[in-house]
């Protein structure tokens, strides 16, 4: 890749508020597009394209891109600097607020790419989650401690909420680290290179989801207290263990099917409890 993939400055100072760092270094940028490997076929999206230092060799490869981008300053200059490209869409917006369907085409599932603001990473994380069901797969570049979560094994210290729910949905591969110096400002912290690829059927489905990120949520709300304790509000300590699960665990000690085993045992105590409940009120 030569030189005309780095950016110029246009007077644009990367802003703290938005978490902006611009990746500049074009080896790093050569392996990420590698990494992707876009085809023209490809329905492309990337998150905050910056100063397009990633977008411009996306287009080269694929052609068409749509990019959602936050910073209102930062659009003209990609307008300018990418207008020989008629398929190439700007949503002016928050990502967080978007609505992917609404640039899905017929047959077509969404490749999502973007350096992620380190402020709001985890929530953008979820909210792409959510997308799941029209998303080929995912390419972020994040704190390498996000990534670090989103990889996580049972028993280790990263292993927690965000991990979980990652790979409920989806194949976490952390690829490769980038060093600060990749990037204008440099952060203070190593990035990574995620790919998250949702999965056609899930390996442990739960009866119902919402009820297993409650049980997450609930189970790590004190990671340092055991499962009799973070989970007494939903389930006792007896029941736990007809589950066979030890209710003396710390919650990073559980896979993933042990959540979901414990999350449709609490769906069905709601059920049951429910069903009484209206029965109480029609006798």
């Amino acid at each position: 890749m030569t030189d005309k993939h780095i950016p110029k400055a246009h007077g644009h100072r990367a802003r703290k508020r938005f978490g902006q760092n611009f990746l500049h270094d074009t080896h790093v940028i050569d392996k990420i597009v590698r990494a992707i490997n876009p085809k023209h076929s490809d329905a492309l999206v990337e998150i905050g394209p910056g100063m397009g230092a990633l977008t411009e060799p996306l287009l080269d490869a694929c052609g068409k891109l749509d990019v959602v981008e936050l910073d209102r300053d930062l659009i003209p200059i990609l307008r300018t600097k990418f207008f020989n490209y008629p398929e190439f869409t700007i949503h002016e917006g928050d990502a967080l607020k978007f609505d992917f369907n609404t640039i899905l085409k017929p047959g077509q599932q969404l490749r999502i790419v973007g350096n992620l603001p380190y402020n709001i990473s985890t929530p953008l994380i979820f909210h792409f989650l959510a997308h799941h069901t029209i998303v080929q797969d995912m390419h972020f570049m994040l704190q390498k401690e996000v990534v670090d979560r989103l990889a996580a094994g049972p028993g280790t210290s990263d292993y927690g909420r965000l991990g979980i729910m990652a790979q409920y949905y989806c194949k976490v591969e952390p690829l490769f680290i980038v060093s600060p110096g990749s990037f204008n400002p440099p952060p203070k912290v190593d990035s990574a290179i995620v790919r998250l690829s949702p999965y056609n059927d899930l390996p442990f489905p739960a009866k119902d989801v919402k009820t297993l990120q409650r049980v997450v949520r609930e189970a790590f709300s004190m990671r340092r207290k055991t499962l009799r304790n973070t989970l007494k509000n939903l389930i006792s300590a007896d029941q736990l263990e007809a589950l066979g699960i030890d209710n003396g665990l710390r919650p990073e000690r559980l896979s993933l099917q042990d959540y979901v085993r414990i999350a449709d045992a609490v769906y069905d105590l709601q059920q049951q409890s429910s069903d009484e409940d209206n029965n109480g009120e029609a006798s």
